[in-house]
């Protein structure tokens, strides 16, 4: 059973909860209780009916399974109300606001959430306030059992040595990628010149002479909203850059902001409607032009650092990455990406197309140590630049090994030491904890023993 799913899910089956009975009158009743916290009917039914719409498989002990999620939960939310943990109102606040945030996202709307519920977003956060709060001090609690725990390479290797040959899981290709990106420096003349023309066509929309629209449609370099006269619809807070949030969210109803800066350029907007953390909004965008001159420096540049890394032995790839690439991230990786699906450097190549199609062809083509010659690309924010490609290795698809499969093997390794860690603690905890079961559930299969 994996603990850790039960945090995630856990405000998701309040508002299931909630949904249950703004539907049809439920007769709800406490089935356990764990110290002084009870564990309603409609919190198991909330998570089950969760499964149930997400299409996973459920079966005649799921509820068993479930509920004994919601007993770890509430023995964690126990020991830290013994150990006087504590959370600020602040962090309460701040996490409440992101997971409304979220589900507002997946209503589509705040108004659809609203009519959902029959009550304000306001409303609805006082009403989970103390569950959020009982959540973070689970959550720290969680921490205190299994953070510190770590593996070393012979509980790496002992933990698969100890996997039965017919249960090593079988791994699909995989590559590793490594980039130097170059970008063009941007002129403080190119800066100027971007930010006088949006000033230009900002005094223009205030006195009358456009509307906002027309002059984004006509002007406007935002890909995501130029052809919509720069609207956009049902953003929320936090989903764009810091900066655009802090405009849309202080402005008036059909005021335009003034001129300001972020990494894509100098944006104006005009605020549409505020419904609390969501907007409507028109957006325009003029960004900063790069010199060619710039651009054919950036290709220049590369074009040394290839001819060095393809003649001489003495400069590393990484060495290269590090001293040389204008990409932050990858540059203190010895230049490797990031898989953001798993935090580690190996892609399947479906992953790589996902997210870069041009990386994808690029790497088909090369073999192991392989360098591509600089090549265009398009950065996160939009800007031209110029990157080598690296291919520092390729897997075949195969049964997993110490290997070539280290990182996935000290993963599980150390997934496994930490549930183990909770399971002892779980037996500690039970026997000098009050725990109570409601007698149609004293025969379910649980992984723990629950009640002496």
């Amino acid at each position: 059973m994996n603990f850790k799913k039960i945090i995630i899910p856990f405000l998701f089956s309040l508002l299931c909860s909630a949904s249950i009975h703004a539907q049809e009158k439920v007769i709800d009743r406490i089935i356990a209780i764990v110290g002084v916290n009870p564990i309603m009917q409609s919190e198991l039914e909330a998570q089950f009916q969760q499964m149930v719409s997400a299409q996973e498989p459920v079966n005649e002990n799921t509820r068993c399974k479930l509920l004994e999620e919601l007993l770890f939960q509430k023995l964690l939310l126990a020991q830290a109300q013994k150990d006087s943990l504590d959370v600020t109102d602040a962090q309460v606040d701040q996490e409440l606001d992101k997971r409304i945030r979220f589900y507002i996202q997946q209503f589509g709307s705040e108004e659809k959430f609203v009519s959902f519920y029959g009550k304000s977003v306001d409303d609805f956060k006082a009403d989970l306030k103390d569950n959020i709060r009982d959540l973070l001090l689970a959550q720290q609690m969680q921490s205190k059992i299994s953070n510190d725990i770590s593996v070393t390479p012979n509980d790496v290797k002992k933990y698969f040595n100890n996997i039965p040959d017919d249960s090593i899981p079988y791994i699909n290709a995989e590559v590793e990628v490594g980039q130097i990106v170059k970008r063009p420096s941007i002129t403080p003349a190119a800066k100027k010149e971007a930010k006088d023309k949006i000033e230009e066509i900002r005094q223009r929309i205030m006195k009358g002479q456009s509307s906002f629209a027309a002059m984004a449609a006509l002007y406007s370099e935002d890909p995501g909203s130029a052809n919509k006269g720069g609207m956009y619809e049902h953003i929320q807070r936090g989903q764009f850059v810091p900066e655009w949030d802090a405009q849309a969210f202080k402005i008036k109803k059909n005021e335009i902001s003034e001129v300001f800066e972020t990494v894509y350029g100098f944006f104006i907007i005009q605020l549409i409607e505020r419904r609390g953390e969501e907007v409507d909004a028109r957006s325009l965008l003029i960004s900063p032009k790069i010199d060619v001159a710039d651009l054919v420096k950036s290709k220049l540049s590369l074009d040394t650092i290839y001819t060095k890394l393809s003649a001489t032995d003495t400069l590393s790839f990484s060495e290269a990455a590090a001293k040389y690439s204008d990409e932050e991230e990858s540059k203190n990786s010895g230049g490797l990406l990031v898989n953001p699906n798993t935090g580690a450097t190996r892609f399947q190549m479906d992953e790589i197309g996902q997210m870069d199609q041009t990386i994808a062809f690029a790497v088909e083509k090369l073999k192991v140590g392989e360098l591509t010659k600089p090549m265009p690309m398009t950065t996160r924010d939009g800007k031209q630049a110029y990157r080598i490609l690296f291919l520092k290795n390729r897997t075949t698809p195969h049964k997993a090994n110490l290997i070539d499969d280290y990182q996935k093997i000290q993963g599980a390794a150390l997934a496994k030491k930490q549930q183990d860690a909770v399971q002892v603690w779980i037996s500690k905890k039970v026997g000098v904890t009050y725990v109570h079961l409601a007698d149609d559930f004293k025969n379910c299969m649980f992984n723990s023993k629950w009640v002496n």
